[in-house]
């Protein structure tokens, strides 16, 4: 599928790959690798899936708000995502994703269908989608 780009983010990572560096070409971002110690690193830096949910947490509040137009207040909203890594069933490893929007302003039928409508649209969710397992909550407080 071909997009009309608007924007190319560009980074480079060196060293061992989880353990590193790893930096954005404009130097806006320039962190350490580290495995995390749940996965016998010594978890002195950052890691991958530490990004990506970082990443898709701002993304999909971006998203949110977005779908939210003039219909919901999301004044007060955030996002929480946690990347998980594994292993999977064929001996593999795979992620899997929780989401957590909170919509203090909203009751919960609208904060459940904003967000549906947030996973449908946020780029990070699309990219995800029948890749990962990905479950997406959303609550009040």
């Amino acid at each position: 599928m071909a997009i009309d780009v608007k924007y190319t983010a560009e980074a480079l990572a060196t060293g061992g790959g989880r353990v590193g560096q790893a930096r954005t070409a404009d130097g806006a971002l320039d962190v350490a690798l580290a495995q995390p110690k749940e996965m016998g690193g010594s978890g002195e830096g950052l890691n991958p899936e530490q990004l990506f949910a970082t990443g898709w947490a701002a993304c999909f509040l971006g998203a949110t708000k977005k779908m939210a137009g003039n219909d919901y207040d999301t004044t007060d909203a955030s996002v929480g995502v946690k990347v998980s890594i594994g292993a999977d069933e064929d001996g593999g490893v795979a992620l899997a994703a929780e989401i957590e929007v909170v919509l203090p302003k909203l009751d919960q039928a609208a904060a459940e269908e904003l967000a549906e409508k947030a996973h449908a649209f946020c780029p990070y969710s699309k990219a995800t989608r029948g890749n990962i397992d990905v479950k997406v909550t959303a609550v009040q407080d």
